[in-house]
């Protein structure tokens, strides 16, 4: 077809005219206006010095594409007489609408609305950077009031403050060249009224400026080019939807959501009205391409991968090529029909907020706001992993949830996701899959977590938003850190990182923001911060809670935020220096450290707190025991009971197995093996034949040790598989944790 595209362009007071006549209009698949006040700012800078802002592609409709494809006027405007669809420019068209036009609209991302203007004085002085700006119009400074907001200051008072609304260019007839001319005129006047030579001087400066001003702002309104490819009228819509999904210009840069939101309109699914739908619903994440996210939930679920390549395949009938094990290729259609995309999309929107849910929970995943979210990338394999738990047998769920639980958190640990994130959620959507029916089947990144936990440095973490300060952050609402006035535990939405030792004693004694460490950070309300501590030093603020509330109830307060009591007997210290400080970060790193490994690799994370005390008691007992059995058999692998030593052996080679790198030689010694024993196995070997000599010091009577360990057993059982325990069991366990306490005592 001759002409299809045509290049063209158009002066600044013709695309005013057109915009004000409403020529152009905007397709329903088109993103919203979403440009920040300073973007719009910054484009008229470039217009008025002369710059080149981008082609515009233009569809010349007809009264039928302008329904089928559901268009709209632009941001503030108001309907008119179309002609144009705006394929590739919406934000520069409305921008220059905005500035210029001035429509009485708040910005989409403000609660009021913005006034453009220049200064001419720093203009003309080439001062470019200070001469473009804008007022928000608001309740003190709006329409009505005596405000200061130049654009509505009589004309006398612009001409002396050097302001120009640009809306008056947008004004169209005699307002520009009447302002100009009266600004000219305003100056000339001074020239003759002033009585001093250098007020004199300056207004004759300021009128030779004017003359200047008027004529600069003539040439741009005239000549200023705006450059545009109009699209024939006859194009079909598949094609003017081929062109669109190449477009690469400098507007607002297109995203998989938009090029799939062209492609599904012929199909009958309006992709844009679903977002409007499903955005309320996932509100609490304030950041991300959650539009994106819905898509890549989708396709993860549908097909293990959720590159932009893969999510092409979405779309209603397109068949996906793939290769078979023998080498021979495979046609198969991802989604069949327009109604199939319906039912997913909406499966994957509840997927993901049921994941937002879960995230937000404090005794879950403790993101108290979404400025605490480690990674906005680990959102759409968050969603459908958390599906696929969901989709496992009764029987295997609750296994499958401490899974994910321990995949995500060393995910954040590992900074998983920080970079490639697409290519890492396919793969690790397909090995939690494996994971969840076949323990065996432990992804790497699960080992990799518990190397490097006990290891981590936290002093350099300093900055709220980034994944490591925020996981720290949530693991400290998930533990419970109590109120420092109240005692109790806040709404996470009350919640905010505050300074233990205040910023202000840091900036005069530390070095760069050595202060801002997640180690001298903790949730606080702000309450708290304004009549707690106040900007004060700790050893002035916690003095004061001791004397009121009493050590004892401080100290338990203190450890609910991870500080220790040997922490907070370094933050009593008075004088407190620069090595005093890193004293305290010292051990906050290895009570958060300690708390990593108990609550999240050790799986306490999702216990309440009673439950998680007694957690910790059982393992410490068992730790004991395994210590008992190294040391009374000399530390030797081979005195292991030989009935025992299989099992132990199959477990140890399983975790080679998942960590190729493992050195074998670290198994040489019994109380490196004993790791891979359980509570039975530990008893078993106890009352071994040819053991009682080692033991019976300890433990007199079998019968009596195997009650202890059967009850011992009962109440780790019910802890760890179903979460619960029933009163019996409960005090039983009790009962049999001070039993071996003190026993074990005759150990050491």
């Amino acid at each position: 077809m001759r002409e299809a595209q045509k290049p063209d362009h158009v002066s600044l007071n013709s695309l005013l005219t057109r915009l004000k006549e409403g020529r152009y209009i905007v397709p329903d698949f088109q993103r919203e206006f979403e440009w920040k006040a300073r973007d719009i700012r910054d484009l008229t800078r470039s217009i008025f010095l002369d710059y080149y802002i981008g082609s515009l592609l233009l569809w010349k409709g007809t009264r039928e594409n302008f329904s089928s494809l559901s268009c709209e006027p632009l941001y503030g405007q108001s309907e008119g007489h179309p002609e144009y669809i705006v394929l590739d420019g919406q934000q520069r068209l409305t921008a220059i609408s905005y500035a210029f036009i001035a429509p009485d609209i708040r910005l989409p991302t403000r609660a009021n609305r913005a006034l453009y203007f220049l200064r001419i004085d720093r203009f003309v002085n080439e001062e470019y950077d200070e001469a473009f700006d804008f007022w928000y119009v608001t309740p003190g400074n709006g329409a009505g009031t005596a405000g200061w907001t130049g654009m509505r200051w009589p004309q006398a008072k612009q001409y002396a403050e050097h302001v120009f609304p640009l809306s008056v260019i947008g004004a169209g007839g005699w307002d520009l060249p009447n302002w100009v001319q009266g600004y000219i005129a305003y100056w000339k006047l001074r020239c003759a009224e002033v009585e001093s030579e250098s007020d004199r001087k300056a207004a004759e400066l300021h009128t030779d400026n004017a003359v200047r001003f008027g004529e600069h702002i003539k040439s741009i309104t005239e000549t200023f080019q705006i450059s545009y490819i109009e699209l024939d009228r006859e194009l079909a819509i598949d094609k003017v939807c081929d062109i669109f999904t190449q477009i690469n210009s400098k507007g607002v840069r297109l995203d998989v959501f938009d090029l799939l939101n062209a492609l599904l309109k012929p199909k009958g699914v309006q992709l844009k009205a679903l977002w409007r739908d499903a955005a309320p619903r996932l509100e609490f994440i304030e950041g991300g391409k959650l539009n994106v996210y819905i898509l890549q939930v989708m396709s993860l679920l549908r097909q293990s991968h959720c590159s932009p390549k893969y999510l092409y395949y979405l779309l209603p009938g397109v068949e996906r090529k793939t290769r078979r094990e023998d080498g021979s290729f495979e046609r198969q259609v991802m989604v069949k029909t327009a109604e199939e995309f319906l039912a997913r999309w909406s499966s994957a929107v509840a997927a993901l907020e049921g994941a937002i849910e879960r995230l937000r929970h404090p005794h879950e995943f403790g993101v108290s706001s979404s400025a605490y979210l480690p990674y906005y990338a680990i959102l759409p394999v968050f969603a459908a992993a958390l599906a696929e738990v969901k989709a496992q047998a009764p029987a295997r769920r609750l296994a499958a949830e401490g899974r994910f639980r321990l995949w995500y958190w060393a995910s954040i640990f590992t900074n998983r996701y920080s970079a490639s994130s697409e290519t890492t959620a396919a793969r690790d959507i397909q090995d939690l899959r494996a994971w969840f029916t076949d323990e065996a089947s432990e992804p790497p990144v699960i080992a990799e977590f518990k190397r490097k936990a006990a290891t981590l440095d936290l002093r350099g973490d300093t900055k709220k938003g980034f994944a490591i300060y925020n996981a720290i952050f949530n693991l400290l609402v998930i533990a419970g850190a109590r109120d420092w006035m109240s005692g109790a535990i806040p709404q996470p939405s009350e919640l905010d990182d505050h300074h233990i030792v205040p910023k202000s004693w840091g900036v005069n004694h530390l070095q760069d923001n050595a202060i801002d460490t997640i180690l001298n950070r903790t949730p606080m309300t702000g309450e708290t911060n304004r009549y707690v501590i106040r900007d004060r030093l700790p050893n002035q603020y916690l003095p004061e809670l001791i004397s009121t509330n009493g050590r004892e109830k401080v100290e338990t307060l203190m450890q609910s935020h991870f500080i220790s009591v040997a922490a907070l007997d370094i933050l009593l210290r008075d004088p407190f220096t620069v090595d005093d400080f890193d004293a305290f970060v010292r051990e906050r790193q290895r009570t958060v450290t300690a708390s990593i490994q108990s609550l999240l690799i050790g799986g306490r994370a999702d216990l309440s707190p009673d439950l998680r005390g007694l957690d910790e008691d059982v393992e410490r007992i068992e730790l004991a025991l395994r210590r008992l059995v190294a040391t009374r058999l000399d530390n030797d692998p081979a005195r292991l009971p030989h009935h025992i030593r299989p099992k132990v052996d199959g477990r140890i080679a399983g975790e080679i197995k998942r960590n190729p790198g493992l050195d074998e030689n670290r198994f040489a010694t019994l109380d490196a093996v004993l790791e891979f024993a359980d509570l039975a196995e530990l008893l078993e070997t106890i009352v071994a034949k040819g053991m009682e000599a080692y033991f019976v010091d300890i433990f007199p009577t079998k019968e009596g040790l195997a009650t202890k360990f059967a009850q011992l057993g009962a109440l780790r059982n019910g802890i760890r598989h179903s979460r619960t325990v029933g009163e019996v069991a409960r005090l039983e366990g009790q009962a049999a944790i001070q039993w071996f306490d003190e026993a074990l005592v005759k150990a050491r």
